[in-house]
């Protein structure tokens, strides 16, 4: 069966889109069967993978709203082994369109949870908001990647979205579980950096991933290229560490 993993932190600009983007494309370039799920609606992790979200007859948005099969909203993407369902602006509505759902938490999981018989991996990127989407995304969830940039108030928010992940373990998934706090945009050459790093790591130890992601030109051009930066530069610094990142969570996962 495969696993579901909600990459989730409510203060934006982390790299969480980044991480969903890069780290399905290196789990598919290993071999690995993957989706994207594109919780936000912005729909940068869809227009990040090329997808021309003017142009589609079904998003999440219908899924959810309109009890659309995933199977119809699910899109091939340039890399092989991984597929993405996109997400609209029509999202921002959808949780006033659920609030007389029966089991409005738990749309999402109905929906994802026959796709685990298909993928290998299923990464909700999810909107940097603790909203009915975001619950709906952790209630689906086996676990949660959170991603943390090096700078000031890096451990700013992370409190309320643990409360949040208590909250959601206790009422509507006794199973989720964090995967790993994964330290982004780190630069070496900068003592603050240096600092976050080193208190993210004795906040929360054991939960940290090894791997880092530095900060990288490459990596923050290849979005707007549509594509992965594993497409767009291979031998660049960002790209080998999402490669390590996938190596690390695949071996973790055996």
């Amino acid at each position: 069966m495969g696993k579901i993993i909600s990459l989730a932190n409510q203060k934006g600009g982390v790299g969480k889109t980044t991480t969903a983007i890069n780290l399905a494309a290196s789990l598919a370039s290993l071999g690995q069967k993957v989706l994207i799920v594109d919780a936000d609606p912005q729909a940068n992790a869809s227009s990040g993978l090329g997808v021309d979200i003017r142009t589609l007859e079904f998003t999440i948005y219908e899924c959810l709203i309109d009890g659309v099969p995933t199977q119809q909203a699910i899109h091939e993407t340039q890399i092989k082994n991984l597929d993405i369902i996109p997400s609209h602006i029509d999202l921002v509505g959808a949780e006033i369109e659920m609030l007389n759902m029966e089991n409005r938490e738990r749309v999402m999981e109905r929906l994802l949870n026959p796709l685990r018989t298909v993928y290998d991996y299923i990464l909700i990127d999810c909107s940097p908001s603790l909203g009915l989407i975001t619950v709906n995304s952790l209630t689906a969830s086996n676990s949660v990647i959170i991603p943390v940039q090096c700078e000031y108030f890096a451990l700013e928010g992370i409190s309320k979205l643990l409360n949040t992940i208590k909250i959601i373990k206790s009422k509507l998934n006794m199973g989720l579980k964090i995967e790993g706090f994964l330290l982004t945009m780190y630069d070496n050459r900068l003592r603050l950096a240096n600092q976050v790093l080193a208190e993210v790591k004795k906040h929360f130890e054991g939960m940290v991933f090894e791997t880092v992601i530095s900060r990288n030109v490459r990596l923050s051009e290849a979005p707007s290229h549509g594509m992965p930066v594993l497409l767009y530069d291979a031998e660049s610094k960002g790209s080998t560490n999402y490669m390590d990142l996938a190596k690390e969570l695949i071996q973790k996962n055996i």
